[in-house]
């Protein structure tokens, strides 16, 4: 058999470019041996497998430099991640400090430059163990003897350095023109608290030293852009070490908070659903009922009262199932869309919490949509419409992945099937472009993901679209057809924003924490100029809040230079200076957080064009 290079070689389509291939649409090595027969395409960094590649074959390339420095460490995994790599070691008592990790990129720029082959090779389970006990690796050894009887042990050797890797990998490490390491945090092993703290060093490599300077930029920019240190600095909101993972939102931090609910309820109403409340504490037994008792308990909190077992809820969805089971209702009746603001808490290990990003509590903006088998399709459309509206009003882009039934799930095939090709049917007659995420679905149906593109063209998994065909079997829903007789309904679950905290902390991120002027907290900042304007400003302060605007006084004695500095490192979009000039005017000199100029208008105007700003929800 011919290797995929070989193939591809033959096609004219074998350049630099190229890492690795494609075989029937599998992820190879360009030394894979290919079937005759088989359809091979070029895989380059473009490719989302050809970063795959690159960064698992640099994680290789880290993990062979810290054993030549530091051979005691022992390996645990490395793996490629949405942006860069990681590998896992067992250092000890020893910590990698900043100094140890510019001595780690030396040691790799070395290996690099001696450019060994990524050569794979496969043994037979006894083998294999055999050669990673020599090499002292017992963590290799474990995850070798957790591998299912018959299945295939495969390694790449890298000169002196071997590790076990199912691949695939670059031919080379040449391809790594440039990298760096960018951090180094503890980790558990298998991300289980009550296993050993490893330390984990994240890096990033690109085949072209531009696009690494790129990347740094926008690393610092992403500093800058930090929601927690913004959060902080607005006075919006922030976590206290005596509750990790349970976010407090200050007065500003609750404006615009309340601002996005209130968006959220209108948008809701105009989509025909209904707005519902479920508790936050329901028995055991209707999570067994669930399945979220078997397939989710790690990250409940539990409780109990009067002598039975309760769980705090992680998902509102069982709470929608009971409002609707409540009655019994017809097939008029439906769609039946339920909409909840609902808070909810999960169990988060606390090396994985990260401010608003990743907590404790949150609150889902859920809704629960029961509706006939005819219905799935137009429903399907009708949510992601509501989607792309909102994420259009933020001025946000998002690509669409649809994720199959995971192994660990419930329901029939047949179930299954059709709640998957109800999906795809409303993707393609909406004529979206999507992804298949094989196996990534909810444990009780198939989904549609929408990850959203930040400023900084980071991607983020907010809004999701699920159908499920089980939880209305499971809990014995139904509904009385044109038949006169029983029915199961089928079930939407959906999101817009996801969790309102992380939405939060996106678009504050997104925006710098430079609102667009509908979701500032404090819209306008008036500056007088020296006290005798004091009184003038209370007369604009007074009509433009009893116009709906967010004002905020600045009376202090302090030069307007430093008022005007301060208001835009509050990112106020709009402060008014007032002089003696102004208030024998009767008019305001408008500045600009976002352009920087001074504009003198009349008080009408000035509230005409905020009105107007607000109303378009301009950005």
């Amino acid at each position: 058999m011919k290797t995929a290079y070989e193939i591809l070689k033959e096609n004219g389509q074998i350049s630099r470019a190229v890492l690795a291939a494609s075989v029937n649409g599998e992820l190879c090595d360009l030394t894979a041996e290919v079937p005759d027969g088989a359809e091979v395409k070029p895989v380059t960094f473009e490719d989302d497998g050809g970063k795959k590649v690159f960064w698992h074959t640099s994680s290789h390339v880290l993990a062979a430099a810290v054993k030549r420095l530091y051979p005691e460490v022992k390996l645990t995994i490395g793996p490629a991640i949405d942006n860069g790599f990681y590998y896992d070691f067992d250092a000890g008592d020893m910590s990698f400090t900043p100094d140890m990790l510019e001595k780690i990129e030396a040691e790799m720029k070395k290996i690099i430059k001696e450019n060994p082959l990524e050569e794979r090779f496969v043994l037979p389970r006894d083998e294999a163990i055999k050669l990673m006990e020599e090499h002292g690796e017992p963590y290799k050894v474990l995850l070798i003897e957790r591998l299912p009887e018959g299945e295939e042990i495969s390694f790449y050797r890298q000169g002196e350095f071997i590790d076990l890797c199912s691949g695939p990998h670059l031919y080379s490490p040449a391809p790594i023109k440039a990298f760096k390491l960018i951090q180094c945090t503890g980790a558990y092993w298998e991300g289980d608290s009550k296993n050993k703290m490893l330390q984990r060093i994240y890096g990033i490599s690109f085949p072209e030293k531009a696009m690494l300077e790129e990347y740094l930029q926008k690393l610092e920019e992403a500093k800058k852009r930090d929601h927690r240190k913004i959060g902080r600095e607005m006075d919006l909101f922030d976590i206290f070490e005596e509750g990790p993972g349970f976010p407090f939102f200050f007065p500003k931090g609750m404006v615009l908070r309340n601002l996005l609910e209130d968006y959220w309820r209108q948008i809701h109403r105009e989509a025909g659903y209904e707005e519902i409340k479920t508790p936050v504490i329901l028995s055991r037994k209707l999570w067994e009922t669930s399945g979220h008792w078997d397939h989710y308990r790690d990250n409940m909190y539990t409780t109990v009262i009067d002598e039975s077992e309760f769980a705090v809820k992680p998902m509102n969805c069982p709470g929608g199932l009971l409002v609707y089971k409540r009655k019994l209702h017809s097939y008029r009746d439906l769609p039946l869309r339920y909409g909840e603001l609902g808070l909810v808490h999960r169990h988060e290990l606390s090396g994985t919490l990260h401010g608003l990003m990743r907590v404790r509590c949150f609150t889902q903006d859920d809704a629960h949509i029961f509706m006939t088998p005819e219905q799935i399709k137009d429903e399907i459309i009708g949510v992601y419409k509501l989607i792309d509206k909102v994420y259009s009003t933020f001025g946000l882009n998002y690509t669409v992945e649809l994720s199959t039934r995971p192994e660990n799930s419930i329901g029939t095939d047949e179930a299954w099937e059709q709640a998957t090709d109800g999906l795809k049917g409303a993707l393609d007659e909406l004529g979206v472009q999507y992804k298949i995420n094989e196996g990534d679905g909810a444990f009780y149906g198939p989904k549609i993901d929408f990850h959203i593109e930040d400023s900084l063209g980071r991607t983020w998994q907010c809004a999701t679209i699920q159908l499920d065909m089980n939880l209305p079997e499971l809990f014995d829903l139904t509904y009385i057809g044109p038949d006169n007789q029983r029915h199961r309904p089928v079930m939407i679950h959906r999101v817009v924003f996801g969790a309102l905290e992380r939405f939060i902390g996106i678009i504050t991120e997104h925006f710098a924490g430079a609102f667009p002027l509908w979701l500032a907290p404090v819209q306008v900042k008036v500056l007088p100029i020296v006290d005798a304007c004091n009184e003038y400003c209370d007369i604009v302060a007074a009509e433009l809040e009893a116009a709906g605007i967010r004002v905020e006084k600045d009376y202090r004695s302090e030069k307007i230079g430093f008022k005007i500095r301060e208001a835009q490192l509050e990112r106020v979009p709009y402060m008014l200076v007032v002089g003696e000039r102004e208030v024998a005017d009767g008019t305001v000199a408008v500045r600009s957080r976002k352009t920087g100029q001074t504009v003198v208008m009349s008080r009408s105007e000035l509230l005409s064009k905020l009105r107007e700003e607000i109303d378009t929800k301009a950005l």
